[in-house]
């Protein structure tokens, strides 16, 4: 049998941690008290990734998607957005800035890329 989590296990962790009889700490949680939690975080992946350190750099992506999830689920709380959100938006988001992949095919080099990757941008800022 397999024991591991998935995705869907883990935000039931979060929402459990953020729920009625949840941790104290969690919940006295904001966006704004996470934000230096949040870069050390950030600043262990980097040291994990400088050193390619693969097993704590396993464990520090960990720790920057539960800093992620959670400030989603304070969001939530607030009727903001929720995660689903996020990984609606961010999903949609890659495949308008990739056509080459997800349209067309037109194959591109690197260059190219990067130039229709900041052309899409600037056109979705100016909506």
């Amino acid at each position: 049998m397999d024991d591991k989590h998935d995705f869907g296990k883990f935000l039931g962790v979060v929402d459990a941690l953020h729920g009625e009889n949840g941790c104290p700490w969690d919940k006295e949680q904001t966006l704004t008290s996470l934000i230096p939690h949040f870069r050390d975080e950030a600043q262990e992946l980097v040291d994990a990734i400088n050193k390619n350190d693969t097993a704590n750099l396993c464990e520090e992506l960990g720790d920057v998607l539960l800093h992620i999830v959670t400030m989603a689920k304070i969001a939530e709380k607030a009727g903001a957005f929720s995660i689903r959100d996020v990984v609606d938006g961010v999903s949609r988001k890659m495949i308008r800035r990739h056509p080459h992949v997800f349209g067309d095919g037109t194959r591109l080099s690197t260059e190219e890329v990067m130039l229709q990757w900041e052309e899409i941008k600037k056109a979705e800022k100016k909506h």
